[in-house]
């Protein structure tokens, strides 16, 4: 009876030890930053970051916010969204493993140990080199109001939104960032573990200036 029970707690030990992980983020810094028009004059792309230097914590969780966090009591959002739909599904690729964000719990919801930066894209060697890649996938079930081509319309549309709320925290925060339509199309589906409805639109680097 005892050597069952020490195998089952080993068993279930074991078992834990390989769950898909949540991680918290911290709370958001809402206040401060560069003023909007500054932003806007320093806003441009760039193709390079420091390979060395990871992201920290408060900062991810202030570019993830910015980006598509929830800003009213009622989780609306920080980019709009048609008929607030709330369609667009930000992945975070990072060193150690890809991440889906959850704007609702402030949490990162690991989707696998693996370290897909370079393969989000074509430019691996560029993508590899930042310490974050979002990679934006619309949720076509949240589109049910749209038919045909107007559903990419409409995902296309939310994405950018998304896209240039990240590209002027960016601008704010002295980071470097590009939006990448040379994406991995084949693969990022498998590697995210999408279903059918969910569609990869376009990849972002970010980082810092080498």
């Amino acid at each position: 009876m005892k050597k069952w029970m020490l195998t089952c707690v080993c068993a279930l030990a074991f078992t834990g030890s390989v769950l898909a992980e949540t991680l918290p983020l911290p709370p958001p810094v809402k206040e401060g930053g560069m003023p909007l028009m500054q932003a806007l004059n320093e806003r441009h792309v760039s193709r390079q970051f420091n390979p060395v230097k990871k992201m920290d914590m408060q900062t991810l969780s202030n570019l993830l916010w910015a980006a598509f966090g929830e800003n009213r009591p009622d989780g609306r959002r920080t980019a709009p969204t048609a008929r607030n739909a709330q369609d667009t599904l930000i992945y975070v690729a990072l060193p150690e493993g890809v991440f889906l964000y959850n704007a609702q719990e402030n949490t990162l919801e690991e989707i696998s140990k693996e370290d897909i930066r370079a393969k989000t894209g074509k430019q691996s060697e560029m993508l590899a080199s930042a310490p974050v890649v979002l990679i934006y996938v619309s949720d076509y079930n949240k589109l049910d109001f749209a038919e045909g081509e107007k559903k990419l319309f409409y995902s296309a549309l939310h994405t950018g939104s998304i896209y240039q709320n990240v590209d002027l925290f960016a601008a704010s925060e002295g980071l470097n960032t590009v939006m990448l339509g040379m994406v991995n199309y084949e693969e990022l589906p498998q590697l995210l573990k999408l279903s059918d409805h969910q569609k990869v639109l376009i990849v972002q680097p970010v980082g810092y200036k080498p």
